[in-house]
C-alpha cells in the first residue's frame, strides 16, 4: 500500500478539525509522521491500524533472524543511574533497554502507543485519560496497574525528588493531578489547558518511564522496568548487559543479548568499530570522518530539534534595545554554518525553537539570513554605530566552540567584538539557578538544547516570563498571551496561527539566535539491521538482526 492509498477512509472521522490535516497530508504539505502524531493529539488513536495508514515497520515487527548478540559503545554515564534524575544520552540509552513510556514518540510514525492503549482529552484540554495496555509485567514478575503509573508521575513532579522532569512539569502537572481511575485508567489534570499533553507522558520526557509504585530509587540493582530487555549484570564504570525478556508483553526482541560498554575517548570507540569488537556507536563529526564513505559503516540519521541556542539578556546593557539584538543576529550567515560546521546534517533555524520539524511551525513566516547592512544600519540606529563589546559565555561539549568562534568571525563584520570564555560543562551550568550559573546569568552565552517531540517545553522553559531556563530574561506579556493561546489549540490551523504569531514576534524581539536544528546519528557496522533510536538518545535494539 502506498503513503497515500484510501485517503477517503481518513476523512470524517472527526469532523472539519480533521479533514483540514487530511487535506494538507493530501496535497503534500503534511508528513505521514505529522498526521499520525495529529491524530493521537485529538484522539484517534485507533484510526492508523484500522483505517488503512498502517505502522511502519519502525514500530511493528521487523523480519530478521532471532539470535546473536548486539554490541554497544556509550560514553560513560554522568552520574548513578536512576530514571527520575537522568539526563545524560549514555543513561537514556541505557534506561531504554529495560524501561518503558505510556507512549512512544517515534522519529518516522509520531506517537505511538506503549503501555498506553488510547487517550482522550475533555473540551478543554486540561483533563487528559488514558486506558492501558493489560497484561503487561515487570521483569520481577508483577502486573503493571494505575497504581504503578499514578505513583511514577507523582514522583516526578514532587519537587522533594529532585526529578529532571520538574522543568517540563513546571506550571502543566503538579502534585495531586494525576489521577487513578481504575485499574487500567489514569486521569491527569492539568494546571492549564495543553493540547500537546500526549507528548508529556512519552518518551520525550526520558524521565517518565514507568516503574513500581514501591520503586525506592535502586535502579542500579534491578534496572526494573517492562521492555523487551531484562538486566544481566551492570558495573559501574565499566558496562552493562542484558537479556532478551521472554515474558515481554510484546513482540520479542531477536537479540539474545545487548552488551555495552562505557568509553571516555571517542577514537576508542572508532578503533573497537574497525576491530569488529563493535556493532554500534555514538555519533560525532570526528567519528564520521575516520569512518568516512567505507561501506563496511552506516551512519544513520532522523531530523531532530535538537539546537544551540544563543541567548541575549533582554534586561541587560546593551543587548536591552532589540535592535541590537537583531542586528547580531543579522550577522551570522546560517547555511555556512549548516555546511560547514555540521558537514550538512542540520537544517537552517530561524531564532524561534518552532523547528521545521514540527507539523504547527508556521512555515509562511520570512527567513532570516545574513545581512551586514541592515546590521550596521540597526548599529547606527541604536547608538552603537561604531560597534560595541561583549562576552560570550558557553560550555566545552560537541561542536559549540567552533560555533563560538564562527559568531565571533561573523559579528567583527557588522563592528561587534566578542570575547569568548568557553567553561567546562559544570563550570559553565553551575547549579543551574538564577545568580549561581554562568548559563543563566551571563550576557551572552550559547547552551544546547536536546530534542522534543513539540516545541512546548522550549517555548515555555526558555522563553516564558516565569521559564526556569529564560537564560535571556525575556519577560513580555505579548508572548505569555500568545503561548497560552498556543497550548490550548486543538486543532492543527488554529496552532499554526497562534504559532505563527510567536514566530514573528521572537523574530522582532530577538532575545535568541537559533540558527540550526540538527539530525541525531549513530554510526552502526553494515553486518547489523535494524537499529533504532530517538532524536533525544533513547537506543532501540529489540529489532536488530545480522547479516
Amino acid at each position: 500500500m502506498t503513503e497515500r492509498s484510501d485517503i477517503s477512509t481518513l476523512r470524517d472521522l472527526s469532523g472539519d478539525i480533521w479533514n483540514v490535516a487530511v487535506d494538507e497530508y493530501e496535497k503534500g504539505f503534511l508528513k505521514r509522521r505529522d498526521l499520525l502524531k495529529y491524530a493521537a493529539l485529538i484522539g484517534l488513536t485507533g484510526f492508523a491500524t484500522s483505517q488503512g495508514l498502517g505502522i511502519s515497520g519502525s514500530a511493528r515487527a521487523a523480519g530478521g533472524q532471532q539470535g546473536g548478540t548486539v554490541r554497544v559503545a556509550l560514553d560513560q554515564p554522568t552520574a548513578a543511574i536512576d530514571p527520575i534524575l537522568v539526563t545524560d544520552p549514555a543513561s537514556i540509552a541505557l534506561i531504554s533497554q529495560v524501561g518503558e513510556y505510556l507512549l512512544l514518540d517515534d522519529p518516522k510514525d509520531g506517537l505511538l502507543p506503549k503501555l498506553a492503549l488510547s487517550w482522550e482529552a475533555d473540551e478543554t484540554a486540561k483533563t487528559w485519560t488514558f486506558k492501558l495496555r493489560q497484561g503487561v509485567k515487570f521483569h520481577d514478575g508483577r502486573f503493571v496497574t494505575a497504581k504503578d503509573v499514578v505513583a511514577t508521575f507523582e514522583r516526578l513532579v514532587d519537587p522533594a525528588s529532585g526529578s529532571s522532569a520538574l522543568s517540563a512539569y513546571k506550571g502543566l502537572l503538579s502534585k495531586g493531578g494525576t489521577r487513578y481511575v481504575d485499574e487500567q485508567t489514569v486521569a491527569f489534570d492539568l494546571d492549564s489547558p495543553n493540547s500537546n499533553f500526549p507528548f508529556y507522558v512519552s518518551s520525550d520526557v526520558v524521565n517518565a518511564v514507568i516503574l513500581p509504585a514501591d520503586y525506592k530509587g535502586d535502579f542500579e540493582k534491578t534496572f526494573i522496568g517492562t521492555g523487551p530487555f531484562k538486566l544481566d549484570a551492570f558495573l559501574p564504570k565499566q558496562g552493562a548487559s542484558f537479556v532478551r525478556n521472554a515474558d515481554y508483553w510484546g513482540e520479542k526482541a531477536l537479540p539474545d543479548r545487548v552488551e555495552i560498554k562505557f568509553y571516555n575517548d571517542p577514537q576508542a570507540q572508532v578503533l573497537a568499530l574497525q576491530a569488529g569488537q563493535l556493532d554500534v556507536i555514538p555519533y560525532t563529526p570526528r567519528s564520521a570522518l575516520a569512518v568516512g564513505s567505507n561501506p563496511a559503516y552506516k551512519i544513520i540519521s532522523v531530523q531532530a530539534s535538537t539546537h544551540d541556542e544563543v541567548h541575549l539578556r533582554t534586561d541587560q546593557p546593551v543587548f536591552e534595545d532589540k535592535r541590537v539584538r537583531r542586528a547580531l543576529a543579522l550577522t551570522i550567515d546560517r547555511e555556512a554554518i549548516v555546511k560547514g560546521l555540521l558537514k550538512g546534517r542540520a537544517i537552517v533555524g530561524n531564532d524561534s525553537p518552532f523547528a521545521p520539524v514540527f507539523s504547527s511551525t508556521d512555515p509562511s513566516v520570512p527567513q532570516r539570513k545574513q545581512d551586514i547592512g541592515e546590521a550596521k544600519r540597526l548599529l547606527g540606529e541604536a547608538g552603537v554605530a561604531n560597534g560595541f563589546e561583549v562576552t560570550l559565555t558557553t560550555e566545552r561539549a560537541y561542536d559549540i566552540p567552533d560555533y563560538a568562534v564562527l559568531i565571533q568571525n561573523f559579528a567583527k563584520k557588522a563592528g561587534i567584538d566578542i570575547k569568548l570564555n568557553v567553561l567546562p560543562q559544570d563550570a559553565y551550568y553551575g547549579s543551574a539557578t538564577f545568580g549561581n550559573s554562568p548559563w543563566l546569568d551571563s550576557v551572552l552565552g550559547i547552551t544546547d538544547f536536546g530534542h522534543r517531540g513539540t516545541p512546548d517545553i522550549f517555548l515555555n522553559a526558555t522563553l516564558k516570563s516565569s521559564g526556569t531556563w529564560n537564560a535571556a530574561h525575556f519577560n513580555n506579556p505579548t508572548y505569555d498571551a500568545l503561548l497560552l493561546d498556543y497550548s490550548k489549540a486543538r486543532d492543527l490551523q488554529a496552532q499554526r496561527i497562534a504559532a505563527g504569531k510567536i514566530q514573528n514576534l521572537l523574530l522582532d524581539e530577538t532575545p535568541l539566535i537559533i540558527s540550526y536544528f540538527s539530525q541525531y546519528s549513530r554510526i552502526t557496522s553494515s553486518k547489523v539491521d535494524g537499529v533504532r533510536f530517538t532524536a533525544i538518545s533513547h537506543l532501540l535494539l529489540d529489532r536488530v538482526s545480522f547479516a
